[in-house]
């Protein structure tokens, strides 16, 4: 048995799938799911978004897409349908990354998923340094408890629970605030749009979890 896991995650930017180009051609922000690939070729998609009209408009007029399905929640909206092309995650997948979250917003795609192994991790970051767009943003051990128990709990990803737990020690949520988006995001190693987002929906899911 491998008792090391890790949790990587890689900014994508450039891919030409139908997720990337009807997010660049709208502006809209997408969380999907891991995307199945069929042994026919057709990548299953499922994803959701707060764009309705102009997001469904983009991906039907794709002809790449393929059985186009809408559906409302509330304010949000979800997505089903068939692509001809596979995105760049796939490479990831191939190469042993378990997608934990994938994310687009105007045509970049943030990707986060655990890998069992040192092997499997050289396996996935050859596979990122092969394919045009992706880098490497970080890397962390997951922990045998706390991670996993936050996870469990709550439904928040790992990098969440971090984004969360960073802000709370460096005293993002005091009044006033010992320290700013920007000071997190460096803490985390991140972008402060990455950081933001994380925290935006770690905190929707402690709500949702909470109320």
């Amino acid at each position: 048995m491998i008792g090391e896991c890790l949790f990587v995650e890689f900014a994508v930017a450039g891919d030409d799938c139908p997720l990337a180009d009807a997010t660049r051609a709208t502006g809209a922000s997408v969380d999907a799911r891991p995307p199945q690939l069929r042994q026919d070729g057709y990548a299953l998609l499922q994803f959701s978004s707060t764009d309705g009209d102009g997001l469904a408009a983009a991906l039907d007029g794709d002809d790449r897409v393929r059985y186009l399905h809408l559906a409302r929640d509330d304010d949000r909206y979800t997505y089903r349908c068939l692509s001809k092309h596979p995105c760049v995650v796939h490479e990831l997948t191939d190469a042993g990354l378990l997608v934990d979250s994938l994310h687009y917003r105007d045509g970049d795609a943030s990707v986060a998923g655990a890998v069992v192994g040192r092997d499997v991790l050289q396996a996935v970051l050859a596979a990122a340094g092969d394919t045009v767009g992706v880098t490497l943003e970080r890397t962390y051990p997951i922990g045998e408890r706390g991670d996993a128990a936050v996870a469990e709990r709550w439904g928040l990803t790992p990098a969440q629970a971090d984004a969360l737990r960073t802000a709370h020690g460096m005293g993002y949520f005091s009044v006033p605030r010992d320290a700013d988006a920007g000071d997190v995001a460096a803490a985390l190693g991140v972008s402060k749009s990455a950081y933001l987002e994380r925290l935006r929906r770690g905190l929707d899911r402690l709500l949702a979890g909470a109320l």
